[in-house]
């Protein structure tokens, strides 16, 4: 009998270090963004405030690219528990299905990081994402996104004409084959070595994030003539985590994920776009760099040119053409297409 009591104790005992042990979690995100720059300065204020909201039990530890595994590979390691979650750019995983590429970076489809968030939030995007993410192990938690990027150039560039022939920097997916299908010839290359490649002359441009991000990297040193304000690429700023420790907890965590990640959302919009006007004022002190602007007439031909892209995307696999339909669907309902 007493054997029996103390096995029932240690029993009781296990499943009670069990469950206060999913009452805490210590969780390493990566980002796609470099260290220092003015995205990961926010992703490190969501960490904390992840902490404040859950009064320290959930630990958030912010990595930058590359920290643990490539930029391209966050998918896979959150899906195996390798990471515990990342913030990144949905289309780097275009390679894995041809949806990420429309889900993450539809071109031409939004002018501001409201409208992108609305989608998932109102559209049907949060649900929809997850049915894609969920089979890699990924669940997503909500969007985010920066304002629309600039072009940092070592060219003056005006509109599509003197886009052709340029060789620029533009990451796997449908960035890539909308900057291709208006006659640059692009590159894939990751973030982190896109200064270097502008410095070199490797490339002569860049699809790289906003010019308040461009600019704390060092670019407007070497790519005088940035074109802003963006217009071509407003891309999801996905906030995931493992699935698996997505359904270890409780409800309340998960609200406060939820909150949290709308607060990071909220504050990297109007941060980043504080940051942008700020940036604009210095670089039209320099008498070295040249912002240009495109023409509402430029911007619509590029932006013809992209929409096309959307179409030959969601031929190429299920989810793809599910994705298509939902954000069509929604754009045509707010007549934002």
């Amino acid at each position: 009998m007493i054997k029996k009591l103390l096995a029932a104790t240690v029993a009781l005992g296990a499943l009670a270090t069990a469950a206060q042990a999913q009452d805490t979690y210590d969780l390493q995100f990566q980002s796609s963004d470099n260290s220092g720059t003015a995205a990961f300065q926010i992703q490190q204020q969501w960490a904390n405030k992840v902490e404040e909201m859950s009064n320290g039990r959930i630990q958030v530890e912010m990595l930058p690219v590359g920290s643990i595994v490539e930029y391209s590979e966050t998918l896979t390691a959150v899906g195996a528990g390798i990471l515990d979650g990342h913030i990144t750019d949905s289309s780097y995983f275009t390679g894995k299905d041809p949806a990420f590429a429309l889900i993450g970076n539809p071109v031409g489809a939004y002018s501001s990081p409201e409208e992108l968030r609305a989608f998932f939030n109102e559209g049907g995007g949060t649900e929809l994402y997850n049915e894609i993410l969920n089979p890699y192990g990924v669940q997503f938690i909500g969007p985010a996104a920066q304002t629309a990027e600039s072009i940092p150039s070592k060219l003056p560039i005006e509109n599509v004409d003197d886009l052709k022939g340029v060789k620029m920097r533009a990451p796997e997916g449908m960035v890539q084959s909308a900057f291709a299908a208006a006659g640059a010839s692009p590159v894939n290359l990751p973030q982190s070595e896109v200064f270097t490649a502008l410095d070199k002359g490797v490339i002569s441009a860049a699809d790289a994030t906003t010019l308040a991000t461009n600019h704390s990297m060092g670019l407007h040193d070497v790519a005088k003539h940035p074109i802003w304000p963006g217009f071509h690429s407003l891309p999801l700023n996905e906030v995931s985590i493992t699935k698996s420790t997505w359904d270890s907890m409780s409800k309340k965590d998960r609200e406060i994920l939820d909150d949290s990640v709308e607060w990071y959302a909220e504050t990297l919009a109007k941060q980043i776009r504080a940051k942008d006007k700020k940036v604009a004022e210095q670089l039209r002190q320099r008498d070295d760099v040249t912002i240009h602007t495109w023409s509402e007439e430029a911007k619509k031909e590029f932006r013809q040119i992209a929409q096309e892209q959307w179409k030959d995307y969601a031929k190429r696999s299920e989810n793809a053409q599910k994705v298509y339909d939902a954000l069509t669907s929604y754009l045509k309902s707010q007549n934002l297409l």
